[in-house]
């Protein structure tokens, strides 16, 4: 225990770096990937996201929780998250939509949250080293103890995180919540109908889908092609969610039966989900894309857009056949940001187009995605 009445904290890695710190939320144990967050906001956001299921994720900002917690931020019911590390909290928040102190927020969902690490030094360790498996404990000071705990735990390679944070019931979402699903053969009450396939979905990729007159109904991963094609829509969303895509092959084949026969938008995960269908690869990327600052270059017309990303793998081009076509790129690391497969009516994307927490430069993509569904055409 310090002086000031906050647990200790140690942050251990699987290389032996070790980080102290304090709890200033929770306590316990948690084990996960550590990654790293740029982000200077939407610090809310990233907890909700079901992406971050299996993984600490340390924010690169030194200031975190001055704007607390509201109910209008949300991207899912909870914190998926395992653990959070920061370098400063703020005790006292101040802004018009706090209800709740991130510390109360955490605590009810029960997560560990950690000050007092140096995030800088952490940062740079997982930017020249990679992402790496790490240990949060308010428990012991052992590290030798903590170190071979770490080095057991599996990692997120080859591991189905989807089956953790996906629904368990299909829902409808109307009026930006979940509602009772339509009878079955009832036509939809809005101008077109979407089958939002959830890996993981965020709510803000469902409120602009509804913001587009868009009657939204979300399955959960486990729905086969026949499934999905029963509800008759009008174009089928692969959704965000975490862990390593190639570990979901029973997705991938309900994805590869839908090819060809409705309207396909792929996001982020989504978009890996898609690139495997087609008979394409996934690899893990070192240290992950997780911010609010990539920019992305479409490959049509030059332009550059600010995006928000949070994944730590990508689509391999080189092992995607014929027919595809490259959309986007990162001009950070030149990874592949978005494909299209014209002869499919299908076209994916590696970052958030919804933000949330992020620019707005992308939301483009969904009225991409409506003119698909309406002409069979992109734009």
């Amino acid at each position: 225990m310090l002086e000031s009445g906050k647990l200790r904290a140690l942050l251990v890695l699987e290389d032996g770096s070790v980080y102290p710190g304090r709890a200033f939320a929770g306590e316990g144990e948690v084990l996960g990937e550590v990654v790293f967050n740029t982000g200077m906001s939407g610090y809310q956001e990233i907890l909700t996201d079901p992406s971050y299921k299996g993984q600490i994720v340390a924010m690169t900002y030194p200031l975190i929780g001055n704007t607390g917690i509201n109910p209008e931020d949300m991207e899912s019911a909870g914190i998926h998250l395992e653990g959070f590390v920061v370098r400063e909290y703020e005790d006292y928040p101040s802004n018009w939509r706090c209800r709740e102190t991130l510390q109360a927020f955490l605590e009810r969902h029960g997560k560990l949250g950690v000050e007092g690490i140096d995030t800088r030094a952490l940062t740079r360790k997982i930017r020249i080293t990679g992402a790496m498996r790490g240990i949060l404990s308010t428990k012991t000071a052992d590290v030798a103890q903590l170190l071979e705990q770490v080095r057991a735990y599996p990692g997120l390679v080859g591991r189905d995180l989807v089956k953790e944070v996906t629904s368990s019931k299909p829902y409808l979402w109307k009026d930006g919540a979940p509602r009772a699903m339509p009878a079955p053969g009832a036509a939809p009450k809005a101008k077109r109908r979407v089958v939002v396939l959830d890996c993981g979905v965020k709510y803000n990729i469902l409120r602009n889908l509804e913001a587009r007159d868009c009657e939204v109904l979300v399955l959960p991963a486990s729905a086969t092609a026949e499934e999905i094609l029963a509800w008759k829509p009008a174009g089928v969303l692969l959704s965000n969610g975490p862990g390593d895509p190639s570990a979901l092959p029973a997705i991938v084949a309900a994805v590869r039966g839908l090819l060809g026969k409705v309207p396909i938008f792929g996001i982020c995960l989504g978009h890996q989900i898609l690139g495997q269908a087609v008979g394409g690869k996934t690899e893990k990327l070192k240290f992950g894309h997780h911010g609010i600052n990539q920019p992305v270059r479409n490959c049509a017309s030059g332009k550059v857009e600010i995006t928000s990303q949070n994944h730590g793998f990508v689509v391999v081009p080189e092992s995607l056949p014929e027919g595809q076509k490259s959309i986007q790129d990162n001009l950070n690391d030149c990874t592949s940001e978005g494909l299209n497969y014209p002869k499919l009516k299908a076209f994916s994307v590696q970052h958030h187009p919804e933000a949330a927490p992020g620019p707005h430069e992308a939301a483009h993509l969904f009225d991409e995605f409506v003119a698909l569904m309406e002409t069979g055409r992109m734009g």
